[in-house]
C-alpha cells in the first residue's frame, strides 16, 4: 500500500508540467487521461489478481504486480527519448504503472482473511497509515527532486535524463525492486476466521482453510453495491481534487512550474501527516460511534471542503495571454495591437507564461480563488477524504465475511479506480470549458446524493457475522 500510494503520488505534482514540457500538443484535457490511465490499469487488474490470490500464494501476484511497476517506472523516465507522440508514451507508462498497482486488492484481501473482525479496523486503519505515509513522502520526494531543476544531468550511454521529472520514478522503481526482496523474503500466507483462530492448512485449489469451519449465510448484495458505489465516489472525489490542484492553483496564483511542483507538493505532504494523526485517533473513536457514523461525518466535512471552494468577490486572477492566437481575440485592430503588446513583452522578458489562460474564458469573468480560502478547504478534505476512505473498506470487508475475499475486494479496488479514471478525466473538461464554479458546484451536488445514499442504507451496513448472530460485535 505504501509502494502503491508513493508510485501515484510521486509524480502527480510533476504529470502537467512534464507533459507540456515533453509535448506542446497536450492540453489540460489530455491531463485528465494521462491521471486516468493509472486508474485504468488498475481497474483491469485488480479483478485479476485479487482472483489469483485465492487460488494461489499472494506472493505470486505480488511480485508479479511489482515487477510490472518497475517497468513502467523504467518507460516514464524515457518518454522524453521519442521524436513524436510522447504524451502517448507518457500515458502508457502511467497505465502500466496503474496496472502493477491492482495489488491493492491482494494486499486488502489479505488483512480481511488474517484478522478477527475486532482487529479489523485497527488493521485497515495501520495500512492507511502506510498509505498516507506514501502520500505524504511521495511529494515530499518531488519537492526535493524540484531542487535538480528541469534541465537535470544526462546520462548520455544509456540517454537518460535526470531530472526533477524522471527522477522520482527512477527511485519508485529501486523501491519496487527492494519490495520484491522483502516479499521473498518476510512474506507469508496467514488466515483466521472472525473469532481469530487461525488457520493451519489452506487449500489453493479450492480457496479455502480446510481446518476453519466457514459460516454459512448469504452475502447482503445491496450493502455490497452500495458500499462499493460509496467507495466510488469517496475516490472520485480526492482523485479530482489531485488532478485539479495543480492547474489551479497555476491559474489562481501565477505560479510557475516549478513552484506548482514546489508549493503542492508541500500542501499534499501536510493533508498526509493530518492524514496519519486522524488514523492514530479513529481507532479508538471507531469503537465509541462506530465505522457507519464515521464514514457519515467524513462525508459531511467533504462537502463543506467543495463548498468553501466556491469562487466569489471582486478580484480575478491574472490573465496569461502568451498563448493567444488570432482566433482567439476579437477581430479588430486594437486587439491585434494588444495582441502584439503583450507577445513582444514575453518575448522580451523570456519568461515563462504565468496566469490563467485566456483560452479559457471563464478567466475573465470568474474571481479568484483565495489562497485562504484554497488552503482551508484542503485541509477539510484532508480530514474527510481519509476517514471515509478507511471506513469504506473496513466496513466493505466485515459485510463480505470470512470467505476468501480477492474477488471482492478486486471489484471494491476496481470501483476506486473506476473513479480514478472519471475523476481526473470529469474535472478536467468541466474545469477546462466550465470553470471552478461550476466545477465545485457539481461535485457539492454529488456529495449531496452521496450522503442521501448512505443515509437509505446506514442500516445494512453491518458484519457478516453480525447479521447471522455469531459475533457479538457492536453493530453501531
Amino acid at each position: 500500500m505504501f509502494l502503491s500510494s508513493v508510485g501515484f503520488s510521486i509524480v502527480i505534482m510533476s504529470i502537467w508540467p512534464y507533459l507540456q514540457k515533453i509535448d506542446q500538443t497536450a492540453d489540460t484535457s489530455f491531463l485528465g487521461w494521462v491521471i486516468a490511465s493509472f486508474s485504468i490499469g488498475q481497474m483491469v487488474a485488480s479483478p485479476i489478481f485479487g482472483l489469483w490470490s485465492n487460488y494461489r500464494p499472494r506472493k505470486e501476484p505480488l511480485i508479479v504486480s511489482l515487477f510490472i511497476s518497475v517497468t513502467a517506472n523504467c518507460l516514464y523516465a524515457y518518454v522524453h527519448a521519442p521524436a513524436s507522440h510522447n504524451k502517448y508514451y507518457m500515458l502508457a507508462a502511467r497505465g502500466l504503472v496503474g496496472f502493477g498497482s491492482g495489488n491493492v486488492a491482494v494486499v486488502r484481501s489479505y488483512i480481511s482473511g488474517a484478522t478477527s473482525l475486532q482487529e479489523r479496523t485497527s488493521a485497515m486503519a495501520n495500512t492507511s497509515i502506510c498509505q498516507a505515509l506514501g502520500f505524504i513522502l511521495g511529494p515530499v520526494f518531488q519537492t526535493f527532486f524540484a531542487l535538480i531543476g528541469e534541465k537535470g544531468v544526462t546520462w548520455e550511454a544509456i540517454n537518460l535524463q535526470i531530472n526533477m521529472y524522471t527522477a522520482p520514478v527512477l527511485l519508485g522503481a529501486f523501491l519496487g525492486v527492494l519490495n520484491i526482496i522483502l516479499i521473498f523474503a518476510i512474506l507469508r500466507e496467514h488466515r483466521v476466521d472472525d473469532s481469530g483462530r487461525q488457520c493451519k492448512n489452506i487449500n489453493y485449489e479450492e480457496g479455502s482453510a480446510n481446518d476453519i469451519e466457514i459460516p454459512q449465510g448469504h452475502i447482503d448484495q445491496v450493502a455490497v453495491v452500495a458500499t462499493n458505489v460509496l467507495f466510488f465516489v469517496i475516490l472520485f472525489i480526492f482523485a479530482l481534487f489531485e488532478t485539479i490542484i495543480t492547474p489551479l492553483t497555476m491559474d489562481m496564483y501565477a505560479w510557475t512550474r516549478k513552484q506548482a511542483v514546489l508549493y503542492d507538493g508541500i500542501i499534499l505532504a501536510a493533508l498526509g501527516i493530518e492524514a496519519i494523526l486522524l488514523f492514530m485517533g479513529i481507532k479508538s473513536l471507531s469503537k465509541k460511534i462506530g465505522e457507519r457514523a464515521i464514514l457519515l461525518g467524513g462525508l459531511i466535512i467533504v462537502w463543506v471542503g467543495f463548498f468553501i471552494l466556491l469562487p466569489w468577490g471582486n478580484n480575478f486572477p491574472k490573465i496569461q495571454w502568451e498563448d493567444l492566437h488570432n482566433n482567439s481575440i476579437p477581430n479588430t485592430t486594437f486587439g491585434e495591437v494588444i495582441f502584439t503588446f503583450w507577445k513582444s513583452l514575453r518575448e522580451d522578458h523570456k519568461e515563462e507564461p504565468t496566469g490563467c489562460p485566456v483560452e479559457q474564458t471563464w478567466c475573465l469573468y470568474t474571481p479568484v480563488i483565495h489562497l485562504a480560502q484554497f488552503l482551508t478547504s484542503a485541509m477539510l478534505i484532508g480530514i474527510g477524504y481519509p476517514a471515509c476512505n478507511v471506513m469504506s473498506y473496513t466496513l466493505y470487508s466485515k459485510i463480505v465475511g470470512p470467505k476468501p475475499q480477492g474477488v471482492y475486494m478486486g471489484w471494491l479496488t476496481a470501483s476506486g479506480s473506476g473513479a480514478r479514471i472519471l475523476g481526473p478525466v470529469f474535472i478536467s473538461h468541466v474545469y477546462t470549458y466550465w470553470g471552478p464554479r461550476w466545477a465545485f458546484s457539481l461535485i457539492c451536488g454529488i456529495l449531496i446524493l452521496t450522503i442521501t445514499l448512505l443515509g437509505v442504507v446506514y442500516k445494512r451496513l453491518i458484519a457478516f457475522s453480525v447479521r447471522y448472530g455469531r459475533s457479538e460485535e457492536s453493530s453501531r
